[in-house]
């Protein structure tokens, strides 16, 4: 069940709250006995709760009397506290990330041979875009009519994204799709690219059939690899990231040829 506390109050101050909305204008003397917040408590309580504008005061009284503000009002005010709260933390850090970024990017990297593998779709999925946001110098990308990276609408926006954040950090793309694929290519995906992309210098796309797998090359040293479904060649079933810079060349060296004799894609 929801109560104040979960907007910030203590519990005395919540106690002291309701009881306000239920004496009306009253003292401290007398809010104390209604709450059954202690005394000794009561005006630090008084102090607090008026510091969150949930109570209005009447200093020319003696004794001095406090009212409830109206609980619609209150209960915008906390929410609004709350917000701010969670701005300022989210600034804090985001200001964190940013300094361990550059803390960490300044380690040199580890250059031995590493390979990992993801199962399932979404598996498969969160790797491919792991591996998209390292990127720092080039990507090469072939995804053949059967890839499900960009025949699935939610997914292909979300490496479209990624492939805008990875542009907007200097990094080189090149894309070598089938026509079959650019046929199938959902409305969201071809509007991003024409938006987005298609103009960008670092940017480039060309077609050809010669191709019938799926892969991804990053920075010249990782090679992402899908692993079709046997029962379903249109699904996904695993992503092998291997990073080693010998395979990966010679992975390049089999792709250049390809991506000469290519065409370029023009919407």
């Amino acid at each position: 069940m929801a109560s104040l506390r979960d907007l910030g109050l203590s519990e005395y101050e919540a106690r002291a709250y309701r009881a306000l909305l239920n004496t009306g204008p009253t003292t401290a003397k007398e809010l104390s006995r209604a709450s059954d917040v202690p005394m000794g408590r009561i005006y630090d309580v008084l102090n607090s709760i008026e510091q969150y504008n949930l109570v209005r005061s009447q200093t020319a009284s003696r004794p001095k009397k406090y009212v409830a503000v109206e609980p619609s009002t209150a209960l915008d005010r906390l929410l609004e506290d709350k917000k701010r709260e969670l701005d300022e933390k989210a600034e804090q850090y985001e200001s964190i990330v940013d300094d361990l970024s550059d803390e960490l990017d300044a380690a040199e990297p580890v250059e031995e041979q590493f390979w990992t593998a993801a199962v399932g779709p979404e598996e498969t999925t969160d790797l491919l875009l792991e591996r998209l946001s390292a990127a720092d110098r080039r990507v090469v990308m072939v995804a053949s009519h059967q890839s499900p990276q960009f025949d699935i609408s939610e997914v292909g926006v979300l490496i479209t994204e990624q492939l805008e954040e990875a542009l907007s950090r200097g990094v080189e793309v090149d894309l070598l799709m089938t026509p079959g694929l650019v046929d199938s290519l959902p409305p969201a995906v071809g509007k991003r690219y024409r938006r987005s992309l298609s103009d960008h210098p670092d940017f480039n796309v060309r077609t050809t059939d010669a191709i019938s797998g799926t892969f991804n090359l990053i920075d010249d040293i990782e090679v992402c690899i899908q692993v079709p479904n046997p029962l379903d060649a249109d699904e996904p079933f695993a992503m092998i990231d291997l990073k080693d810079p010998e395979f990966a060349a010679d992975v390049h060296e089999t792709f250049q040829p390809t991506w000469e004799e290519a065409e370029p894609l023009s919407f």
